[in-house]
């Protein structure tokens, strides 16, 4: 599978519209994942296979050739994979995603929110109500 690309056909877009090549990236399996852990620190091989669940060799190694190509993810001469500053600022832009998706598990009274997740700071807004950015 080809990188997504802004200015390319992607799922969902056949100009390549940022926002949904963006979508398309994120959307692949394991690619957010691997972000996620990748936040942290670098990490060689191995040792992120096993933080994405000893995921397969094969997906991995596709999904990093994919935020490599779309300069999410850099290796290292050693060998070790970070997060490039595209990267970081991607990782930013996904934590009020994070935020929200706390909220939406509170909200829903039913799913225990873990433990990486920050808690709800306010309540859901009522119907019509417009709220600022965090």
């Amino acid at each position: 599978m080809v990188a997504a690309r802004p200015g390319s056909p992607v799922r969902g877009s056949s100009t390549g519209r940022p926002l949904m090549a963006a979508l398309d990236l994120f959307g692949r399996r394991w690619s957010l994942r691997i972000v996620w852990e990748l936040q942290a620190g670098s990490l060689g091989f191995r040792a992120l296979q096993q933080r994405c669940d000893n995921m397969s060799s094969s997906v991995l190694r596709q999904r990093l050739t994919e935020l490599l190509e779309a300069r999410i993810v850099e290796q290292h001469s050693d060998t070790a994979y970070a997060l490039s500053p595209l990267g970081c600022s991607a990782y930013q832009a996904l934590r009020p995603l994070v935020r929200w998706s706390g909220d939406w598990a509170a909200a829903l009274g039913d799913h225990e929110t873990p433990a990486d997740a920050p808690p709800p700071t306010r309540t859901a807004p009522t119907a019509g109500t417009v709220t600022a950015e965090r």
